[in-house]
């Protein structure tokens, strides 16, 4: 049995604008208020673990550890088939510049490897996003969740973050970086991983 969350606010691990906007909105119709990381003042722990649940769990533990208060955490990638899950759990390494991410970038040098290794169209990858819900007494919960798609160049799309211009959603015509926030919401990966902890945890 997954634990029941009782509380009615949620600690979200990210300093992410986009991701903290995206949970405030899938957490809304269930009467939880969510706080972000950057407004606790929190800093940003060194990601140093090779897996997405890894990850999480090290942003989460270090949030209930400041705070105090329930987190939840995510920690999310891109793995593109012909770069054998590349770059996977290294997503946002791939678009540090000393001035920020540049995720334009980060694309432009995925389109570039699979060019130079003259991947074969479609060029398949999934999102995959891990959330861990951490409490104060040291309870975990963990829920993974994918979209698949295939890459496309140029990019399209001017809404999103990160590699969301250049993802195109099975059964779409469109990236998610050209989706209503709210559509892409419905079926993105983390909307697959977070439509498991609501069953589990607030259903």
């Amino acid at each position: 049995m997954t634990r029941r969350f009782e509380g009615d606010r949620i600690l979200i691990a990210t300093h992410n604008a986009g991701k903290l906007d995206e949970m405030r909105q899938l957490f809304e119709p269930h009467g939880v208020r969510v706080v972000g990381a950057a407004e606790m003042d929190l800093p940003e722990p060194d990601e140093t673990e090779t897996t997405f649940v890894g990850n999480a769990r090290i942003k989460a533990r270090a949030a209930v550890a400041a705070t105090g208060l329930p987190a939840l955490a995510d920690d999310s990638g891109i793995e593109v088939e012909a770069l054998d899950g590349a770059p996977g759990v290294y997503t946002a390494d791939w678009a540090e510049t000393p001035d920020g991410r540049d995720f334009v970038m980060a694309m432009t040098e995925t389109h570039n490897l699979l060019e130079e290794r003259q991947a074969p169209h479609p060029r398949k990858a999934q999102f995959c996003a891990t959330l861990v819900l951490a409490w104060p007494d040291g309870h975990e919960e963990v829920f993974a969740g994918t979209v698949s798609g295939t890459l496309v160049w140029p990019i399209r799309g001017r809404t999103g973050h990160g590699y969301d211009p250049m993802f195109q959603p099975e059964g779409y015509d469109i990236t998610f970086a050209e989706m209503d926030p709210a559509q892409k919401n419905r079926i993105s990966h983390r909307a697959d991983a977070f439509a498991k902890l609501i069953a589990g945890c607030f259903g």
